[in-house]
């Protein structure tokens, strides 16, 4: 950190997602990731809905958009958490096979080659892409990174 750096400390603190259908937004995020809702707007012109874990803010979802999650313009590339480990990406996984979800690789893959981190990468209702990892764990005999020159995550 330089010297010029005006903020001493810095963590992200939640994402804001914008969705065509709050109450099946809701419905995924508290399902896969455990969260509650804490705040909820319910004038139909000015929807929303915060939902946190722990007494921390996660998510904030929106309901102002109408299509699905465009990957082809600026903005939002995905959207990822850290799990504890591999047993617990690998219970996501069987969770989001049973909702139906749609994912980029098959099971769990490598951050990149040699890389014991890696996860699951996956969309949410409106195509938004995301992804459930670990740090270590991963295996490649298991699994092999889709990208061997980049990080598997920057081309989902």
């Amino acid at each position: 950190m330089s010297d010029t750096t005006l903020l001493r400390t810095l963590q992200t603190g939640h994402v804001g997602l914008n969705v065509t259908d709050l109450a099946r937004s809701i419905d995924f995020y508290r399902t896969v990731f455990g969260l509650d809702v804490t705040a909820e707007g319910t004038d139909p012109e000015r929807r929303f809905a915060l939902l946190g874990r722990d007494g921390r803010l996660v998510v904030t979802l929106w309901q102002q958009s109408t299509g699905t999650f465009a990957t082809t313009g600026p903005g939002l590339h995905h959207l990822s958490f850290e799990v504890e480990s591999l047993d617990e990406v690998r219970a996501t996984e069987r969770l989001l096979r049973g909702l139906g979800a749609e994912f980029a690789y098959d099971g769990v893959v490598p951050h990149r080659e040699g890389s014991a981190s890696g996860g699951i990468f996956f969309t949410d209702p409106d195509g938004i892409r995301l992804e459930v990892y670990t740090r270590t764990g991963v295996d490649e005999t298991e699994a092999v990174a889709p990208t061997t020159s980049a990080p598997t995550c920057g081309f989902f």
